[in-house]
């Protein structure tokens, strides 16, 4: 037998002892924060959550506007509550958006691999549209040329215009929620994907914009929930980790128990928003709003 020859390892899956798992699921809340790589930040309720991303939205955009520079997003549907105040406190301060780019997270697609029509009750482009785009006084909009979503059809594009106008630094600013099973965007656990295609961690951080034909089974059960679940879109269209990862800051909110994963449990690709605990200075640059009230 030779000697001395062994292949390396590369570990994909890292998880807690039943002990250190119990006590990051009834830690109290305010002792999150102490143990958390990234900043947790614990507000009353869900609407104080909207309210400090609408807040972080509009005071980037101001900083920027008086600087002379364009204001880079990536953005989410879900949540969107902070939108609507986000473009009140625009409207009232005559904040201009002219010079602000968004990127959005993804968007559904139907059984053809099409995205679904605006006019869909579950589409992100029309959600963005009542929550935010047209909320705007017209003087104050973003232009449409400078409204983003990912395209099946040419998934590259929006990865190249974030690095155009970013000049390769990352946007401002990533807005988020987490999945109930630890997912950001449409970036879920890679499971059998990473079995048969051997994908490492540093692949799938280092993923781009992709289509799914077929959304997670659990994603697919949070749907049957919603009264629209017989419309729920089987695919989509989502940004990769890179383009999240990517960005100069993370902000996302959360509750329940992924709020305490995504804050604590170690990086793994089993809960794909823990990479977010690897992002350069994270107690500087990630913000969890925590919602206590939730």
């Amino acid at each position: 037998m030779a000697t001395g020859k062994r292949f390396q390892g590369i570990v994909r899956s890292v998880t807690l002892s039943k002990e250190d798992m119990a006590h990051l699921l009834t830690m109290p809340l305010d002792e999150i924060d102490e143990w958390s790589p990234v900043r947790v930040a614990l507000l009353p309720d869900r609407g104080a959550v909207a309210q400090a991303m609408a807040t972080s939205m509009v005071n980037k955009i101001k900083e920027n506007n008086a600087l002379g520079r364009i204001t880079t997003f990536i953005l989410p549907v879900g949540p969107t509550a902070q939108y609507p105040l986000a473009a009140q406190i625009s409207n009232a301060e005559r904040v201009s958006w002219r010079n602000v780019w968004t990127f959005n997270m993804d968007e559904y697609l139907d059984w053809q691999g099409r995205p679904i029509p605006e006019e869909h009750p579950m589409s992100f482009h029309g959600a963005m549209k009542r929550a935010l785009f047209d909320q705007l006084d017209s003087e104050l909009a973003i232009p449409d040329s400078q409204r983003w979503f990912p395209d099946p059809f040419d998934p590259d594009a929006i990865d190249k215009k974030i690095e155009e106008v970013t000049s390769g630094e990352g946007v401002d600013i990533c807005y988020g929620g987490i999945g109930e099973h630890g997912h950001v965007a449409f970036n879920e656990a890679a499971g059998l994907m990473a079995h048969y295609t051997h994908l490492t961690p540093d692949e799938f951080k280092n993923s781009k914009t992709r289509v799914l034909p077929h959304l997670n089974p659990e994603t697919w059960a949070r749907a049957l929930r919603s009264p629209l679940y017989t419309l729920c879109p089987p695919g989509a269209v989502t940004l990769g980790m890179k383009a999240i990862l990517g960005a100069k800051r993370i902000e996302l909110a959360t509750e329940g128990v992924v709020a305490r994963i995504a804050a604590m449990h170690p990086p793994t690709m089993d809960y794909p928003v823990t990479f977010i605990q690897e992002h350069p200075n994270p107690k500087e640059t990630v913000t969890l709003y925590l919602a206590r009230g939730a």
